[in-house]
């Protein structure tokens, strides 16, 4: 168990290397850069919090239920999902009663575990929340569980924690969230018409209509009909109702970006009667894994071409055996921290579609991995030669002091900096955001340090890299000048 009495305090060089001679260069690239706006393009906050401006409701609803990160470790320990107030949504979560469960009883879960975060990247994060955000200036324990709860959601209730004037606090100048392609975009619509307007946009992700292995591929592609009034049971009046979606995404949610979470990095350059063949097939829902893996191969070079024609930005992050445990999504459904990385390939997954477009001008693409073994085997090389190709950062699992420090190492001897993108949190935990950030702009300084202390560039040069890093390459690449 934590200790109840442990100060909770952030060390002014922390992750600046043990190095006296490193940490004294990156304080000082810090210092430059630590206050520049923050810029989120890629996320999965829910733009109802910026539409609707309302209070968050509990320490609870803040950070447990909607963080993955949270509820993964506490699960892993043997923590019942039931136990953590996570709601039932798969398809046997639907024939049974949810326990009944009180928010400060999980609350209490969850310190009585905290020791379980040590050394994780969601135990920095909250700690820097808890410490930076709430002024909390102990450590979260069992014993003052209740206190913690009871402070953290009386200040929620305040206009200083409304989401819009966190948005001010955090200094965040744009936040990209991301809706599914059947979305009605609701919500910003309404954002459209506020101050928030050009500062929350959405990201166009097509998964839930590319890919049929999801077990409402057929339902969807139904509604997606209905939306567009195009026949997607025809191969042409399928692409056209995409083609119509992406459009709604960049009028009523001013989308620069698209986002692609494939299961690998499979591309296809088929001819439209295969196509046509194979969208016959899966709609049955009697396709094979293979066909699937084919289908969304040939979307992915599909997509590729529409971003040509439309200007998005399109990000491709492939690798994750998504709901890897059939009972956890059985009962709660996706996105319960089940996800797995897996191997991936991209030199000859990634080669029909670059065949195809991977020379044209406007065509921008942005990779991200969870094999970081392909960091210096594939990637690397592919957005050192590609105009097409930049890297995304590390991501999700490598979203950590340590695998933004490996990221850095094994990319940019081959692509430089100037083939990366900067930072994206990538998160569903709204307070979280300026904490991430925090990290990766400590981590560049790091690493620009070492490269000055080695010699290897000048502190001019790395003055301009770290601005890049943490503000420029972000703009430029998702087109938000």
């Amino acid at each position: 168990m934590n200790d109840p009495k442990q100060s909770l305090s952030l060390h002014p060089d922390r992750l600046f290397s043990s190095d006296p001679t490193v940490v004294a260069i990156a304080r000082s690239l810090y210092q430059e850069i630590k206050d520049l706006p923050i810029v989120s393009p890629h996320g999965h906050t829910d733009p109802r919090w910026f539409a609707e401006n309302k209070n968050f409701g509990n320490a609870f609803e803040l950070f447990i239920k909607p963080d993955h990160y949270v509820f993964r470790m506490l699960y892993s320990q043997g923590i019942d999902l039931e136990k953590l107030g996570i709601p039932h949504h798969g398809e046997l979560g639907k024939q049974q009663q949810p326990a009944a469960f009180e928010p400060e009883g999980v609350w209490q879960l969850f310190a009585d575990n905290y020791h379980l975060f040590a050394g994780t990247p969601s135990g920095y994060w909250l700690d820097y929340v808890f410490h930076s955000v709430f002024g909390l200036n102990e450590k979260l324990s069992s014993i003052n569980a209740q206190d913690y709860y009871q402070r953290i959601t009386q200040q929620l209730t305040t206009e200083a924690f409304l989401p819009n004037t966190l948005m001010d606090t955090f200094n965040i100048e744009l936040i990209a969230t991301t809706e599914g392609a059947l979305n009605d975009l609701r919500y910003h619509k309404d954002i459209k018409n506020s101050k928030m307007d050009k500062r929350v946009i959405t990201t166009f992700r097509p998964d839930d209509v590319v890919d049929p292995s999801n077990e409402e591929f057929t339902e969807n592609l139904a509604t997606l009909s209905e939306l567009t009034k195009e026949n997607t049971s025809t191969w042409n009046g399928y692409l056209k109702a995409i083609r119509a979606r992406r459009e709604y995404f960049r009028i009523e949610g001013r989308a620069t970006a698209t986002d692609h979470g494939h299961p690998s990095a499979l591309t296809a350059d088929l001819s439209p009667l295969e196509c046509q063949k194979l969208l016959d097939h899966c709609m049955t829902g009697k396709a094979t894994a293979q066909q699937h893996e084919l289908f969304r191969g040939q979307m992915l070079t599909e997509l590729a071409g529409m971003s040509i024609e439309d200007g998005m930005v399109m990000q491709i992050h492939p690798g994750a055996h998504r709901n890897h445990n059939q009972s956890v999504f059985d009962i709660y459904g996706r996105d319960k921290g089940a996800d797995i990385p897996m191997q991936t390939e991209y030199v000859n997954a990634l080669k029909p579609m670059l065949s195809k477009y991977g020379n044209n001008p406007n065509l921008n693409i942005i990779l991200f991995t969870l094999d970081e073994t392909t960091y210096s085997r594939e990637l690397a090389p592919l957005a050192g030669h590609y105009p097409s190709l930049k890297l995304g950062p590390a991501w999700w699992f490598h979203d950590s002091p340590g695998g933004m420090l490996r990221f850095r190492q094994q990319v940019t001897e081959t692509a430089g900096f100037y083939n990366t993108v900067g930072f994206n949190d990538d998160t569903r935990a709204f307070l979280s955001i300026p904490a991430r950030h925090d990290v990766a702009r400590r981590v560049d300084c790091r690493y620009l340090a070492e490269l000055i202390a080695n010699h290897q560039i000048s502190e001019t040069e790395a003055h301009k890299l770290a601005y890049q890093l943490t503000y420029g390459l972000v703009k430029k690449a998702y087109k938000l000048y």
